[in-house]
């Protein structure tokens, strides 16, 4: 009967999980002892939730290092990878995930132990391609397990059990994902070259992996088009057009021919599936190019979206829009989360999205109608540059409260130190003013939101409706320049348009006109790049990227040579180069690409790159939290608490505590009370106790932990595993993978 009693109330529990436990969900829930984390997420509706128990609000004091496997990547500086940002998986007791230099390993999930790895550019006619890998995927039918992973414009069906390819999978167990992007006589353009790969992985339903992509953000943007291809063969199943074809819902919402010269609209950050109801739920980015829309007059849809599609045929339930027309890149930075709340007296399953600039939005999982209500609000639509058209309202969710600083004063500007103050103030004055809606600008603009707001390490909820998500409040400056007009003299030469077409969006026009900002760039500073790197070195770095920077191997060999003759000075006879398609200054320079009349696209206005403002210490312009932990009730949409998240331990030894960090890396939480975060600048992964905020167990980690944690069970043992991958901000790096635990001494009481 006590049997019976408690599946029964499991059942009435289940509804709030957003999600069905299935032995096809959760593959070791035929073992009493072990519990799965099989999905990137957790789960599929992406809750990031446990219900595990061992590790608890009493027991976590006694956690403890169980294993670490390193990697043995990111030691030699020549041979430097990526910063580690893979969630990574388990699945029946072995752990699945990704190295700094892009392999795929599996280890004893209870020991650390590696089982096998497998390398993607073992063979030497590979030249290695590097780009952030947030996750893999795991599918079986029986006896035929796999691991889906992409590197590259490649994506991989490895065996789960002996890390070799999938021989029947596409090509000897490669996919290229270029395949349903179109053609030339479609597009005008061939995309078979363009930048494209997988940073965050797909979902599975069914037979299907459906995925969406990273692209450029540049001129040379292929579309952002969330595809399905089968599981066993690789081919491709159904596109959803992101960027709307002629004669398709939301063409109208463009520019005529937009999608001829444009791309993006992707959905780089990851999706959710409700297997029950088969529909997969995206969010998507920005539309090419970021910060200037003269060539895509209107709406944009579907750029900035909320999706719902049918998973077997892509079909388009529903969509929503959180930005109109984007100027400022506020991508859907993270996957959407299902969930179940109370809404006006009746349980709704629901789907939640936070964004970039700290909303979060609630709509009803079957119609996209919004719980809580949005209203339209007007925005400025002036002074804006030649040719743009801006939109004139954006939508603001009436609750919850943001969850991330909205809008700056000399209130909010920091007061660290009176220098600090001073100099920030500065730059605040003599800074174009009009709230987080003040339009790019030639004069110079300081914005929050560019880099969050919630980041691409993901949202969780527990099943009483509780929503918690990592804030970012870090300040920017944005400046336009128009790319057409020659730079301190120096006139427009093949190897400066290419920089400003594949590199600018990034590390600013032409490297210049930043010496202002050199301490608050999240990009470097190329202008000096070759007092620093020789020929052969950036030559390296274009072809297999490091550290935040992707590979840009898609580029031609010579324009790489053009872009490095650049870089050092090297070229400066001017070359006749492509031209806007839209001639906003009636600029003399009318010779077209080779590729035809509009791509690569050159827009006529470029951005200062991705330049973050800080003060002249390096640290953060605006007063404290600078990153903040918030825990939402979406029940109310009421907040039920928030707390600053990390601290820069030199400022904590002079007094100055819980400001908060920057943080990349997204939180877990489980039925013992407790929610995990790293993340912070600080190299620590922290235990809080989800009802109160309050830190109640930190250890340092051997390296920066900029990826999401999982839990998961073994023989009885639960783990909290993290990525110990570092690099970022600054700090060392790391190539490692920690797993931590009750003492087994504690277990046998």
């Amino acid at each position: 009967m006590k049997r019976v009693y408690l599946l029964l109330l499991a059942c009435a529990l289940l509804p709030n999980f957003g999600m069905r436990l299935t032995p096809e969900l959760n593959p070791g829930d035929d073992d009493p002892n072990n519990e799965d984390w099989a999905t990137y997420g957790g789960n599929p509706a992406g809750n990031r939730y446990s219900p595990l128990t061992q590790i608890n609000t009493q027991t976590v004091k006694d956690l403890q290092l169980a294993w670490s496997f390193d990697t043995g990547e990111n030691n030699n500086p020549a041979e430097r990878g990526m910063d580690i940002q893979c969630q990574p998986i388990v699945v029946k007791g072995v752990l699945y995930g990704t190295t700094p230099r892009m392999k795929l390993f599996a280890v004893d999930a209870a020991t650390g132990k590696q089982r096998w790895k497998f390398d993607p550019f073992a063979d030497p006619q590979k030249r290695p391609r590097f780009h952030p890998l947030r996750g893999v995927v795991y599918w079986e039918d029986g006896d035929d397990k796999r691991i889906l992973y992409s590197v590259g414009s490649s994506l991989y069906a490895i065996n789960a059990q002996t890390g070799e390819p999938i021989s029947s999978f596409g090509k000897n167990g490669e996919v290229d994902l270029h395949e349903g992007l179109g053609d030339k006589e479609t597009l005008g353009h061939d995309v078979a070259n363009l930048s494209i790969r997988m940073t965050t992985p797909g979902v599975i339903y069914k037979d299907l992996l459906i995925t969406g992509s990273s692209v450029s953000e540049g001129g040379d943007a292929p579309p952002g088009y969330i595809r399905a291809f089968n599981v066993r063969t690789g081919k491709l199943a159904w596109v959803f057009h992101t960027f709307p074809l002629p004669g398709e819902y939301g063409y109208e919402t463009w520019s005529k021919d937009a999608y001829k010269k444009l791309g993006g609209a992707n959905c780089w950050a990851g999706m959710v599936i409700d297997e029950k109801r088969g529909v997969v739920y995206a969010g998507t980015g920005s539309p090419s190019v970021d910060f200037y829309g003269g060539a895509r007059e209107g709406q944009n849809l579907f750029a900035n979206c909320v999706i719902a599609l049918n998973a077997t045929t892509g079909k388009r339930i529903w969509h929503f829009q959180t930005v109109h027309h984007d100027l400022w890149d506020r991508d859907l930075p993270c996957p959407p989360n299902l969930m179940t709340v109370r809404h006006n007296g009746r349980l709704v399953e629901a789907v939640a999205q936070a964004t970039k600039d700290g909303y979060v939005f609630v709509f009803d999982r079957d119609t996209g109608k919004p719980l809580f209500p949005v209203k339209e609000v007007p925005v400025p639509t002036a002074p804006a540059l030649p040719g743009e058209h801006p939109w004139p309202t954006q939508p603001v969710p009436s609750k919850p409260a943001p969850f991330a600083l909205q809008e700056l004063s000399e209130a909010t500007i920091t007061n660290r130190t009176p220098e600090a103050r001073a100099y920030v103030l500065e730059r605040y004055r003599n800074s174009q003013q009009g709230g987080k809606y003040v339009l790019p600008n030639e004069e110079g603009s300081l914005v929050f939101g560019f880099g969050g707001g919630a980041e691409w390490g993901g949202t969780a909820a527990d099943p009483s409706g509780v929503f918690y998500v990592n804030a970012n409040n870090m300040l920017w400056w944005l400046k336009m320049r128009d790319s057409r007009v020659q730079s301190k003299g120096v006139a427009q030469t093949r190897g400066s348009y290419l920089f400003n077409t594949n590199c600018s969006v990034c590390h600013g026009i032409s490297g210049k006109d930043k010496p202002e900002t050199k301490t608050a760039q999240a990009y470097p500073d190329l202008t000096d790049v070759g007092k620093r790197l020789d020929k052969a070195q950036i030559h390296s770095l274009l072809a297999s990227g490091r550290g935040r920077m992707p590979s840009f191997q898609h580029i031609a060999k010579e324009d790489r040579e053009a872009i490095v003759d650049f870089l050092l000075h090297l070229d400066t006879k001017p070359q006749p180069v492509a031209s806007a398609s839209v001639d906003i200054h009636n600029s003399t320079v009318t010779t077209r690409t080779p590729e035809g009349a509009d791509f690569p696209y050159q827009p006529p206005y470029l951005n200062n790159g991705n330049t973050q403002f800080r003060d002249q210490d390096n640290y953060p312009a605006i007063k404290p939290p600078w990153g903040t932990l918030n825990a939402i009730n979406l029940n109310t949409g009421e907040y039920v608490w928030q707390v600053p998240l990390g601290e820069y331990p030199e400022l904590a030894a002079k007094g100055l505590r819980n400001t908060g960090t920057e943080n990349h890396g997204g939180p877990i939480v489980t039925a013992g009370g407790l929610l995990f975060i790293a993340a912070t600048y600080d190299e620590k992964l922290r235990a809080f106790d989800r009802k109160t905020g309050k830190v109640i167990w930190e250890s340092k980690l051997p390296a920066g932990g900029f990826a999401t944690p999982i839990t998961y069970q073994v023989n009885g043992r639960q783990y909290i595993a993290l990525a110990a991958g570092g690099t970022r901000y600054g700090l060392k790096p790391g190539g490692s993978y920690v797993a931590f635990a009750l003492p087994e001494s504690a277990l046998r009481k």
